[in-house]
């Protein structure tokens, strides 16, 4: 089975959009998907900095329809199998799955971006990547500083988040064998933090349409697929404040003999991930529109 996997926030880069603004039709729906998801997409993903991009409510919905426009743009896409997402990244699999319609899928990652980046003003919070050293060892230091996991990323690869105080002790004296790489992000996200979002979130989720899923669909929950579209959208809704495993997507990806990984746009972190840990499956980044043919022809090798 050849997979597609859409990437979360932090994936993207200041001017990432413009080779795909000249694929025909691109420019229109980017413009729609502005219009749903309340940001000037065009604007974010061609001209702004990366600062101007980082900020949360920008970045969900422009990563979101960076993966869509280029998922769009994928040839043979009906031969994959299964689709997964990571954090925000889960909006573009619901709408790639049928779960959700694109226009929902933007217009609720609007809202989203936009409760999280409220939720994050209220307290100094931010997220760090710890890199190596035992998972046990770091989740006990984690615990004493009042720390969260917030990714679990696998390949020895796990984000935590919290205080600021409390990340910057962590990073001064780390766990044996550990790196502590600040991240560029506005707060504490997928923790007890980010609880009002979840309200705001599930409000407006509500409102939408949803069907079941046409292809395998993996939650970041634990891992599992997922066959109802509303449970699906129910777990979307309190992914906000909970960890993502995406060690454990990764571990069903290799019990449901997934034999090839295409990354949509802005891609290259998860494929990443899966070279550490899902060794000697072949995998291809969609950055630009000049990777297509080499994901359409991985994918059309298990068609």
């Amino acid at each position: 089975m050849r997979i597609a996997v859409f990437p979360g926030q932090g994936s993207q880069s200041p001017g990432f959009l413009t080779p795909w603004l000249e694929s025909d039709g691109a420019a229109e729906r980017l413009a729609q998907y502005s219009e749903w998801a309340g940001v000037d997409l065009v604007a974010a993903g061609t001209e702004w900095d990366a600062d101007q991009i980082r900020d949360t409510q920008v970045a969900q919905p422009l990563i979101v329809a960076a993966s869509l426009l280029s998922w769009n743009a994928l040839p043979d896409r009906g031969s994959i199998g299964g689709v997964a997402g990571h954090s925000v990244g889960e909006f573009a699999a619901a709408a790639a799955a049928g779960v959700l319609s694109e226009e929902s899928a933007l217009t609720l990652v609007g809202i989203r971006g936009r409760a999280m980046a409220e939720a994050a003003a209220a307290a100094e919070t931010g997220m760090s990547a710890v890199i190596g050293g035992d998972e046990a060892s770091v989740l006990a230091r984690l615990e004493e500083l009042g720390l969260s996991p917030a990714n679990y990323n696998g390949g020895g690869q796990l984000v935590v988040a919290g205080a600021l105080d409390a990340l910057q002790a962590l990073a001064a004296e780390p766990v044996a064998g550990t790196r502590v790489i600040p991240l560029q992000v506005a707060g504490a996200f997928h923790t007890h933090y980010m609880a009002p979002a979840v309200e705001a979130l599930r409000a407006a989720a509500a409102d939408h349409d949803v069907s079941d899923p046409g292809v395998t669909l993996w939650t970041n929950r634990d891992g599992s697929a997922v066959a109802s579209g509303r449970a699906f959208v129910d777990l979307l809704v309190d992914q906000v404040a909970s960890p993502v495993r995406w060690d454990l997507c990764m571990a069903s990806f290799a019990d449901a003999g997934v034999s090839g990984i295409v990354e949509l746009s802005p891609a290259g972190t998860l494929v990443g991930l899966a070279k550490r840990a899902l060794r000697g499956v072949p995998a291809v980044a969609v950055k630009t529109p000049a990777d297509l043919e080499a994901a359409a022809a991985l994918v059309a090798a298990d068609a």
